[in-house]
């Protein structure tokens, strides 16, 4: 089969060909074999393409048919994961190099997060934060113990820690002026991504996903990510109740922050009573092969929001703050209904515990400085390849041109990638439990892929 003949995602034909491709075909008669001790169902494995292209095809119309379309899907449908491998629904294999948007850090089916899960869903689920809950209270003492935070405030997701993040900033420079005017502005920087919600939304640098919202939150001054003086300037104005910045920044590209301009933003807050923000939405959590990216830098802020890894797939948003934040905030500032529920607190407790563990992270940072050093190696020749970046294992490929043909042949050939940037980095953020030899097929199956830049667009 010709490959770019698949390239294009509008191609009328493409998506009866994609079911038709029998790519890393899952064992028909058995659960798929992985690196955890685990089983996970697969669908049922049809061999004929016509009912493989049905199938898909039935559930894709649906989706258009029931669901709001904010969401420019891959045409793939996913059933069943386990470890670092997932599988669609016609029982074909793909190595996961996304991990749900770095989310699954410990990949799927992991046992001990599914012995949390499924003793606690026995238990007790849900109980509103009107009362109290043990695993709520256990989640945030470790948090606590294991950060700069004094306190925890629980979400549902990574904007809402960072609407949280927005309005306790808010209310801490109100408190710290009671007898005059207080700051109420925002600085964040180029290439950000703090969320969709509309406070959120504000301090996210592209303007398209702004533009048909305005008017947003005012207020908010963007800056280039690293202009040390530019920052200091508008900080030592006065105006400005928080800085917002990511540490490592995820969808912007996978660009990191240098020591030196995390120390000036810290030096420069401190000097007119600015709060300073550590997104580490994406790049927490250990993604990095340290519990806190900014722990790299030796640098700390007075309030950091968390979410996408922390429970393991469950939905969950924390803010840590210092003491000097929470004395700020009364009972009835802010809430949640969902928030910090028993099930979910338990499940993030099996994955924090994990994570945190010295000798994980060694093995996170270890295996990322492998996959960087093979990507270096495999195709760091490739003309098409401007500079391959990142931490641990929150790695960013730029290119000169559009990743998105080599992302869908990729798809093609079993490994599923994500876009970063301009849509020209290609981001891969695998489960940190991914082993050596898949990072290893990983980069065999981009390496035959790379042809796919070279190919005509399919209109």
């Amino acid at each position: 089969m010709n490959l770019s003949s698949l390239l294009s995602p509008n191609s009328s034909s493409s998506l009866a060909l994609r079911s038709a491709l029998p790519l890393r075909p899952s064992n028909c008669h058995s659960p798929p074999s992985a690196c955890l001790n685990v089983d996970v169902r697969t669908p049922d494995f049809n061999p004929n393409p016509v009912t493989q292209a049905t199938r898909s095809a039935e559930i894709i119309a649906d989706e258009k048919k029931f669901i709001v379309g904010t969401y420019a899907r891959a045409p793939l449908v996913l059933s069943s994961g386990k470890g670092s491998k997932l599988y669609d629904v016609e029982g074909r294999e793909y190595l996961d190099l996304t991990s749900g948007i770095a989310v699954n850090a410990l990949g799927h089916g992991d046992p001990d997060w599914v012995d949390a899960v499924t003793q606690q869903a026995g238990i007790l689920t849900h109980t509103s934060n009107i009362y109290y809950s043990e695993p709520q209270i256990e989640l945030a003492k470790r948090l606590v113990s294991g950060s700069f935070a004094d306190r925890v405030f629980f979400c549902n997701s990574g904007t809402e820690a960072n609407e949280a993040a927005i309005k306790f900033a808010r209310k801490f420079q109100k408190f710290s002026h009671h007898d005059k005017e207080p700051p109420t502005g925002f600085i964040a920087f180029s290439n950000c991504f703090h969320g969709r919600t509309m406070g959120a939304l504000a301090l996210t640098s592209k303007e398209n996903y702004r533009t048909p919202f305005e008017p947003v939150m005012p207020g908010v001054t963007f800056l280039e990510y690293g202009d040390i003086q530019a920052a200091s300037e508008v900080i030592q104005s006065g105006k400005i109740a928080a800085v917002f910045v990511e540490p490592l920044q995820g969808e912007g590209g996978i660009y990191r922050a240098t020591k030196e301009f995390l120390l000036s933003l810290r030096e420069a807050c401190d000097n007119v009573g600015c709060l300073l923000v550590f997104d580490e939405v994406q790049c927490g959590l250990g993604r990095t092969g340290h519990l806190w990216a900014h722990e790299t830098y030796d640098v700390y802020p007075d309030v950091m929001t968390l979410a996408k890894p922390l429970a393991g797939g469950l939905p969950i948003g924390a803010v840590l703050v210092t003491e000097k934040v929470a004395a700020a905030i009364n009972h009835g500032d802010h809430g949640s209904t969902f928030a910090g529920s028993p099930l979910v607190c338990k499940a993030a407790i099996a994955v924090l515990d994990k994570i945190s563990n010295p000798s994980f992270l060694s093995s996170v940072l270890e295996k990322g400085e492998y996959f960087k050093d093979l990507l270096v190696q495999k195709l760091g020749k490739n003309l098409h390849v401007k500079e391959i970046r990142g931490l641990g294992l929150i790695v960013g490929l730029e290119l000169d041109v559009s990743a998105s043909p080599l992302v869908e042949a990729c798809q093609q050939s079993g490994l599923l990638i994500l876009t970063a940037g301009k849509g020209n980095v290609v981001r891969m953020v695998p489960p940190l439990i991914i082993t050596k030899q898949e990072l290893d097929e990983a980069v065999e199956i981009l390496v035959r892929c790379m042809p796919a830049l070279d190919q005509p667009a399919n209109h």
